[in-house]
């Protein structure tokens, strides 16, 4: 357990070092010595992407250092990608995008990518997404989950609107809505009418499994 962590440490190290040779060579490592894939994207890769914007919020880091940190993580990513085992029970279909006002989305990717390997067909709209991309994407779709996502508080209460939007639409009850990112709570998730707040990427399939299966949905197992 010892020489796992040293590779999970190692991983990190690589994001916050912008070093994507040493993301690729962890990530092969982390491979060879049978770590799941996704516990070293989750407490790995993701963690250095957290520690880089602890510094970036110091301003000891600035938006150069954190694309470049993206950088790291996503070679990486492209190590340990394949080799995530895909369930093939089929648990729907969900709708991802970052808020309008808000051009992050690393965390919206890695959930974006849990959630397929999870069973889940995905939309995925970007980000900047305008708030009525999401309400035409489930009128048009078989949806069953809408998931958004922002790290600034100046664009939080665009989820609030979307959801008022789907009420106006006729169509809240056609999906359960899930939220994350930074600055989110289960709280604000609460007062806004959301279904659920995910903390982690990995969390979020878990979730929105469970909310579909309660609901009847094609999920055939509960988180």
């Amino acid at each position: 357990m010892g020489g796992d962590k040293i590779i999970l440490d190692e991983l990190a190290k690589s994001v916050l070092e912008m070093d994507e040779d040493l993301a690729q060579e962890a990530a092969q490592r982390a491979i060879e010595a049978k770590i799941d894939p996704k516990t070293a994207i989750a407490d790995g890769l993701s963690k250095g992407m957290e520690a880089a914007g602890v510094k970036y919020e110091e301003e000891e880091y600035f938006v150069p250092e954190l694309l470049l940190c993206s950088d790291a993580m996503y070679a990486g990513l492209d190590i340990l990608r394949p080799h995530i085992r895909k369930d093939s029970n089929k648990k729907g279909c969900a709708v991802i995008g970052v808020v309008e006002g808000d051009t992050h989305d690393i965390g919206k990717n890695l959930v974006k990518l849990f959630m397929e390997t999870h069973g889940f067909d995905m939309i995925d709209l970007g980000r900047d997404v305008l708030i009525e991309k999401f309400v035409e994407t489930v009128k048009n779709n078989d949806v069953q989950v809408v998931c958004m996502s922002t790290l600034m508080t100046t664009t939080m209460a665009g989820m609030k609107t979307v959801i008022e939007r789907l009420k106006e639409e006729g169509l809240r009850d056609k999906v359960k809505v899930i939220i994350g990112g930074a600055p989110i709570s289960r709280a604000f998730a609460a007062k806004i009418g959301a279904d659920a707040y995910s903390s982690t990427a990995t969390e979020a399939p878990l979730t929105a499994d469970g909310l579909v299966s309660a609901s009847g949905g094609p999920a055939t197992s509960a988180a």
